[in-house]
């Protein structure tokens, strides 16, 4: 699959690059961002997916969550693809900001006009890490995945529902339980169809509920001063709830005085990276 590369930028040693590619599962070409680190000149590299939140493209975490000084440090390659297909002129795609372009919500869509395009779940574990595997010095046994809202329930979705495939999920300000608050209807409805005991496959608190894999640890930090976490979008008491009754290990850390903005993410960043750094290079 041929990869046009739109931009490439040196950053702390290693080469941060945009590409674009004709994606099969989204029918359009889409972008993703890969910053290979120094040590990807002499070998293969763990790899760590980014996944962003609503409104987003791949440009808003390379540009503002400086992260690159700690995954250069590190050693680890990181992929942060866009939020959603684009251009597919679908009547409506562009209607809000919180559903169509822009608002994949890491689903397959099963209901028309969306199931054609919308298919960000098997893009992102499936298409997009065949493809960088294919490309780039990576190691594919070796793979972690995090994100921010909306991309942090996709991270957690994405290693809840495929235990093994990544050594570590983390995330910043996720929607935890996206079948009960207003952003998560509004997806889910349009992508899924009206039947609610479908949503339930693409919800982390359900997930967490009845997963059955090998042992994920996982990290997350939420702003304590997020609007929307006081909006009821956000719901972290009901996925640490279903985590503990589970057994399965989270660390919630509940940061005074943060929001939900990149400035919160650009703070914690490099934790982050710390953490998945101990699992990846281990």
């Amino acid at each position: 699959m041929a990869l046009k590369q739109i931009s490439s930028n040196k950053c702390f040693g290693g080469l941060q690059k945009v590409f674009e590619h004709d994606s099969v599962e989204l029918n359009c070409k889409m972008k993703f961002a890969v910053y290979l680190p120094p040590k990807a000149e002499s070998g293969k590299c763990p790899v760590l997916y980014w996944l962003s939140g609503l409104t987003c493209t791949e440009q808003n975490f390379i540009s503002k969550s400086g992260y690159h000084q700690a995954a250069s440090e590190h050693g680890l390659v990181v992929i942060a693809p866009d939020t959603s297909p684009r251009g597919c002129n679908i009547k409506g795609e562009d209607d809000s900001w919180d559903f169509g372009t822009g608002a994949g919500f890491y689903v397959d869509a099963t209901e028309d006009p969306w199931k054609t395009n919308y298919r960000m779940y098997s893009y992102i574990t499936e298409e997009l890490p065949q493809l960088i595997n294919a490309n780039f010095p990576v190691d594919p046994q070796r793979m972690s995945i995090f994100g921010h809202s909306m991309g942090g329930h996709g991270a957690l979705i994405c290693a809840l529902k495929n235990p093994g495939k990544y050594k570590s999920v983390s995330a910043f300000a996720l929607i935890c339980h996206p079948v009960l608050c207003p952003w998560g209807k509004k997806a889910f409805g349009g992508y899924l169809g009206p039947d609610q005991s479908k949503w339930k496959a693409y919800d982390a608190t359900f997930l967490v509920k009845s997963y059955q894999g090998s042992q994920l640890d996982i990290l997350i930090d939420q702003g304590k001063d997020d609007q929307f976490l006081l909006d009821g979008q956000l719901l972290p008491d009901n996925f640490i709830a279903a985590s503990t009754e589970k057994k399965i290990p989270v660390v919630f850390r509940l940061q005074e005085g943060y929001d939900h903005s990149y400035y919160f993410i650009a703070t914690f960043i490099a934790d982050h990276i710390r953490y998945h750094a101990k699992y990846l290079n281990a």
